[in-house]
This record gives C-alpha cells, sequence and structure tokens, in this order.
C-alpha cells in the first residue's frame, strides 16, 4: 500500500487491517482479563508481570485509570437496572448507552464518593499514581507516535480505530446491547442478556447474562454451544504460571429425588437459584399461555403475550403502574395464574431471608414442594419433582 509517508512496515490493505484487528484484539484481553474478571471481581490472580503488561497496554491505548475503570463497574452490579447504575439502558435508554457509553463511564469515574466506596484493592503504587493515573493521557500520545513510526501515515488511521474499538464495543455494546438485545439463561433480578454465544469479538463479554449470573466466576461460558476466547487465554496464562483461576460457575447437577428436603438440597437450590428461575418460567411457559387463552380479553391490543409472561418474572413493585395494574387484573381472574405467581414469589423468598436459619429455610422449601405438588398444576408438580434433584 503507497501512503505519502512510509513507516517502518510496509503490508498490503489487508495487512493493516489485520494489524488493526490484533491491536485492538489485545486491548479487549487486557480489558476483559485484568479490570474486569481479576481487579472488578477478583475471579482469577495474574502474576506481577501479567498484571504489569495488561495495566501498561492500557495506558497506552484507552488510558483507563484501574481504580475509576472498577468502581464503576462494581457500582454497576451493586445498583443494577436503578437510577443509581452508572450506564443502565433500562434508565438511561439504549441509545444514549450505545453512543455515549465512554461519557457515562466517564461521569460516573469522577464522582469521589464512588471511589472510595468500590474502589478498594485496586493497585496504588509509585507508578499507578504518577504515571498511569497521573500521566493517563501521555500514554495513548505514546500509542499514536508507535503507530506512525511504524506504519507512516497509514498509522493514524489505525490509532484512531484503536481509540474509538473501546468506547464502541467495551462501554457501548456491552453495557447497551448486553441489557437490550439477546438471550438469557439465567432469570437474573436484572436485564442482562448474552449478545451470542460465540465471545470472540469482546473478549468473552458477548456473554453477558452470564456474568451478571454468577459475577465471581472467571469463565463467561455456561452451556456446551458458548464459547468464551478469554476464558482460553486464562488457561494458557494458568499452564504456564502467569494466572490462577480462583472461581467458575458451579455446574448443575442432577441426584435421585429427595423425598424429604434436606440442608445439601436447600444449598444446591440457593447456589443454582437463577437456573431454578429460568427453569420455573419455562416449565410454566406452555401453562401460562393455556390460562391466559382462557381469559376474556382485558388488555390494549400492544401488549403482547410474550410481555405479559415477562411480568409474571417480577415483584409487583418491580413493574411499572400499568404492568402492576394489568397483572393485577390477571391473576384476580385465574386463581391458576395467581398460584404459579405466587408460588414463584415464594420460592424467591428462600433465599432472600438470609436471616433465617437453615432449618427453617429448608422446612419453607419442603413445604414449597409438598403444596406445589398438591396444587393440581401438573407443570408445578413436575417443576417440584425436578427442584427436589438438584445435586
Amino acid at each position: 500500500m503507497n501512503t505519502s509517508i512510509q513507516g517502518l512496515i510496509d503490508l498490503s490493505w489487508w495487512g493493516y487491517v489485520g494489524v488493526t484487528l490484533l491491536l485492538t484484539h489485545i486491548s479487549i484481553v487486557s480489558i476483559t482479563l485484568y479490570l474486569h474478571r481479576a481487579q472488578a471481581h477478583r475471579a482469577l490472580d495474574l502474576s506481577p508481570a501479567a498484571s504489569h503488561f495488561f495495566r501498561f497496554w492500557l495506558w497506552l491505548t484507552t488510558s483507563a485509570v484501574t481504580r475509576e475503570w472498577v468502581s464503576v463497574h462494581r457500582k454497576h452490579h451493586a445498583r443494577c437496572e436503578t437510577p443509581e447504575d452508572p450506564h443502565s439502558p433500562v434508565i438511561y435508554g439504549i441509545r444514549k448507552v450505545l453512543l455515549e457509553g465512554a461519557e457515562l463511564y466517564r461521569a460516573e469515574a469522577a464522582k469521589t464518593d464512588t471511589l472510595e466506596r468500590f474502589g478498594h484493592g485496586t493497585p496504588d503504587d509509585w507508578i499507578e499514581r504518577h504515571v498511569y493515573t497521573g500521566r493517563r493521557n501521555l500514554g495513548i500520545l505514546f500509542m499514536l507516535a508507535i503507530d506512525l513510526l511504524l506504519f507512516g501515515a497509514i498509522g493514524l488511521t489505525i490509532w484512531a480505530v484503536q481509540m474509538l474499538w473501546m468506547p464502541v464495543f467495551a462501554a457501548g455494546i456491552v453495557n447497551g446491547a448486553g441489557h437490550y438485545w439477546g438471550y438469557r439463561n439465567f432469570a437474573c433480578d436484572d436485564a442482562s442478556t448474552n449478545i451470542l454465544p460465540w465471545g470472540i469479538l469482546i473478549g468473552g463479554e458477548e456473554l453477558h447474562n452470564n456474568h451478571h449470573a454468577y459475577g465471581s466466576s472467571a469463565k463467561l461460558s455456561n452451556r456446551w454451544y458458548e464459547f468464551d476466547i478469554g476464558w482460553g487465554y486464562i488457561r494458557v496464562l494458568e499452564l504456564i504460571g502467569l494466572a490462577r483461576v480462583k472461581k467458575i460457575a458451579p455446574k448443575v447437577r442432577w441426584g435421585e429425588i429427595k423425598h424429604f428436603c434436606d440442608a445439601d438440597l436447600l444449598h444446591s437450590v440457593v447456589t443454582h437459584r437463577y437456573d431454578v428461575l429460568t427453569r420455573y418460567a419455562r416449565g410454566m411457559k406452555r401453562t401460562y399461555s393455556e390460562e391466559l387463552d382462557k381469559l376474556p380479553s382485558c388488555l390494549p391490543e400492544d401488549i403482547t403475550l410474550k410481555q405479559v409472561r415477562a411480568w409474571f418474572g417480577h415483584n409487583l413493585a418491580d413493574l411499572k403502574n400499568d404492568e402492576r395494574r394489568h397483572l393485577q387484573t390477571l391473576l384476580a381472574q385465574s386463581p391458576r395464574l395467581e398460584t404459579l405467581y405466587r408460588m414463584r414469589q415464594e420460592l424467591v423468598a428462600l433465599w432472600s431471608r438470609s436471616t433465617a436459619s437453615s432449618d427453617i429455610l429448608v422446612r419453607q422449601l419442603q413445604d414449597w414442594c409438598q403444596r406445589a405438588e398438591d396444587s393440581g398444576i401438573e407443570a408445578l408438580s413436575q417443576f417440584s419433582f425436578r427442584l427436589r434433584r438438584y445435586a
């Protein structure tokens, strides 16, 4: 490729594209492995050499400060989908988060109370204070000089793509689309979704619903058909002694039906609570539809069956006023729908009562299963038998 200013390396057009993708991919890997999984969630330990490489690379390519990034992300998890969430599309709208995700990050990172409350445990050495934080913008200028030296005039374009890649993909798409479009493996208490089952372009962060279900897991893929390239890099680093995995999401295992609930079953149900809720929603889907078909039309024409089924997965207090009113109308007209909805809320309460003793919760679980099996609702009874098999 001919350019007015030649660099030390002369490539074909596809060579420059390949180099650009490689450089941006290293930045993505630095974010997902170092900032996200290691620093924000402590899902793995990185060796000093690996950690410093990632810190240095992020200084060159993003000017991101570890403490600020970690603080904003931890607050996102702690306040997810509430007015205090720094970048929820549920609150701000999908357009704003997609287009201004980086600006939302910077605005939250400027808040002292956010840094003080959520920024604990991040690097605070001399180079962090005086270079990576104190001279945060110097790194990206060095990166510009390096790109120009190596690639000539086209290096300016490569550098521009590097500067745009993180705000668009890491801040915009993950935080925007990852709470708006996609599929859900787990019924978390938020709107998180898996954008794609193949986490490659954004380092595995495409599997965002999996992450919200098990935030401290170093591995983001969960189903057999999902692929997390970030986990592949972690395994390589682990093999050569540069990383140590601390935790991954537990796999669901099945045992024999326990006719009498015990502490082990309770522990399994609580551990896999998001999987439990997901299976509950799927198991009741047909019954929901059959019961709704029996009811006289009492909803506006623009409300779909899918929307109505989604209401059954929320507390009344979490719904909008109109949604709450419509749902209460439906529940009043159908005792079976009311039973399904109430039983779900009681199931959630089992792991929400942190002050109750294990013995009390075991008895409540046994009572729940017995009532489900005696309800006369086949889907609910079958779900109870399935629940008794968690191991």
